[in-house]
């Protein structure tokens, strides 16, 4: 029943920008199983580029042999097309309008990039201000959002112009991470609008996560919103998409068992080092855990119910370490300060690594003068969860080593795939219904620019008439006259406006459908003229275009 349910999973692909009509079969390697009912659609950016100046050279559109026959008509052609040309770039705003602005996710996981890749792209928690105000700069980006972890790094962002804004977050990565374009879209993924909130909430529900059912997931989609918090770029709508997101996530784990006997990626590096090690037990092995944060806590726990009894922790300050001994006074945690890095891991069996260092900390010429292990373990293990990674990959060169990294786990996780499958589909109605909650929010978004239109046409019309009225009282009329009047006019338009307000809302709480309530804005548009005036959108545009000319 399971495997004939899972056939019916749509597979979510990367989108390669330059090669359209790649086949499903060639791009197999990169696939995933889409828990979800919605398909991922392949956009052909390559259909949708606009003619720019550098394509209008004749040199790009003939051959060689064509060149001096065409010159001097080229040269003609060229000047007549110069206000053709100036037409184009003074009409840019109006044409980019026509595009309603889009969700879109740019991004690598651990289902489409190896490590390799994700690690140079890897953004720290630290610099997610810092790279939100660098994506909002761009042309076509209003909002945006990082979600990096061990397992993905996804670029959300409202564009205002779906394509475009693509093309500049691809060559933002590019630039920030030193990965080609061409790289990139290799691996990447790209899911815009309904597709995108859907994934957003799988990822918060952990059906997304390399470890089915994994909590840390949802504590990382509530950091992005912690960091976005005061981070002008982290708007209402990316914003509105997390929080939504969190909630799913929330029903999703007390309203099914997708938590229950799930493991996560600290409990599963936990397994792989009892299945690599010879003796499936770590009463004997010399652990070193390199790294006492989230992660490294959470690893000392696994191996603490697996049966480890004595560990060396190292750490950059004894606190952390200090609070973990506390917690579990029957096992023998000794702490090392990072000074004492090599000299631990030269003694240790068996070594876990869980950092935030952006550089390796065990290098091969290092390792290769370690100290042989004991003759029952043959070679020292690695396994490093850590992205970056912490352990040089060139230490796999070595006969006495051995080294594992995240993509490594789904040796763990792949055992169970069809116990996933049944929790992933317990988990689908719930994502659907906060779903459609999210689509109904986003599209009530489309009466509030009508809503402050109004209001401001308004208060122009009280504001005036005020002024007209105390004009005629010149200054024979008290500073407590002049409140009541004022007083006055407020009341009047507050009563006024209830009605259209309350029509031109929909939170789910009076009946009122979506399409009555955008026909209400359209009516109050028509009515009073609204629509005339500047569109927000196109506002927004025109502001960055000045921005990039200067």
């Amino acid at each position: 029943m399971v495997a004939a349910a899972a056939n019916g999973f749509a597979t979510r692909f990367p989108c390669p920008i330059a090669e359209p009509s790649t086949s499903y079969s060639s791009l197999a390697s990169g696939s995933r199983l889409r828990f979800g009912s919605r398909p991922f659609r392949i956009h052909s950016l390559v259909s949708g580029r606009r003619l720019s100046s550098s394509n209008l050279n004749p040199s790009c559109l003939v051959g060689d042999s064509d060149k001096n026959s065409i010159q001097s008509g080229a040269v003609e052609s060229m000047a007549l097309s110069v206000s053709a040309l100036e037409l184009l770039k003074t009409s840019a705003a109006e044409r980019y309008t026509k595009e309603k602005s889009s969700i879109v996710i740019v991004g690598l996981n651990v289902h489409t990039a190896p490590v390799e890749i994700r690690e140079k792209v890897n953004i720290p928690e630290s610099q997610w201000p810092q790279a939100i105000n660098e994506l909002c700069a761009l042309n076509h980006i209003e909002e945006a959002a990082v979600l990096s972890t061990c397992n993905r790094i996804e670029i959300y962002v409202k564009a205002l112009s779906q394509h475009r804004g693509v093309k500049e977050v691809t060559e933002w990565m590019s630039k920030t991470s030193g990965v080609p374009v061409s790289e990139l879209c290799k691996h990447r993924i790209l899911l815009y609008n309904k597709d995108a909130t859907q994934h957003l909430f799988e990822v918060a529900s952990g059906l997304d996560s390399l470890v089915l059912g994994e909590g840390q997931i949802l504590a990382q989609v509530k950091q992005v919103v912690k960091v976005g918090q005061g981070v002008p770029g982290f708007g209402s709508e990316i914003g509105g998409l997390f929080k939504h997101a969190i909630t799913a996530g929330k029903r999703v784990r007390t309203e099914t068992n997708i938590a229950s006997g799930s493991v996560s990626v600290s409990s599963a590096a936990v397994e792989l080092a009892l299945l690599k090690l010879q003796e499936p037990s770590y009463a004997n092995a010399r652990v070193l855990v390199v790294g006492a944060g989230k992660m490294g806590k959470l690893l000392i726990k696994h191996l603490i119910a697996k049966g480890c009894e004595k560990m060396v922790v190292v750490n950059k300050s004894e606190e952390k370490v200090a609070a973990i001994r506390e917690e579990f006074e029957d096992v023998e945690i000794i702490y090392r300060p990072v000074s004492e890095l090599l000299s631990s891991a030269s003694d240790a069996d068996l070594v876990f690594t869980c950092t935030a260092s952006e550089a390796p900390l065990l290098f091969k010429e290092q390792v290769k003068t370690f100290p042989p292990v004991r003759r029952e373990i043959k070679s020292r293990l690695f396994i490093d969860i850590s992205v970056p990674r912490n352990v040089d990959s060139s230490v796999s060169d070595l006969e006495t080593a051995r080294v594992y990294d995240v993509d490594d786990l789904k040796e763990v996780v792949s055992a169970n795939m069809e116990d996933r499958l049944r929790k992933a589909m317990e988990a689908q109605s719930i994502i659907e219904e906060e779903l459609s909650k999210f689509e109904a929010w986003k599209d009530s978004r489309e009466t509030v620019p009508t809503i402050k239109k109004f209001r401001a046409y308004v208060e122009r019309i009280r504001a005036a008439e005020v002024e007209k009225c105390l004009s005629k009282f010149g200054d024979n009329i008290s500073k407590k006259e002049k409140q009541a009047i004022y007083d006055l006019s407020m009341g009047i338009v507050k009563k006024l406006l209830h009605g259209p307000m309350e029509h031109l809302r929909c939170d789910g709480s009076d009946g009122r459908s979506l399409n009555e309530v955008l026909e209400n804005m359209r009516a109050l548009n028509r009515m009073f003229d609204l629509h005339t005036e500047t569109s927000v959108l196109e506002q927004k545009i025109r502001t960055k275009l000045e921005r990039s000319q200067k």
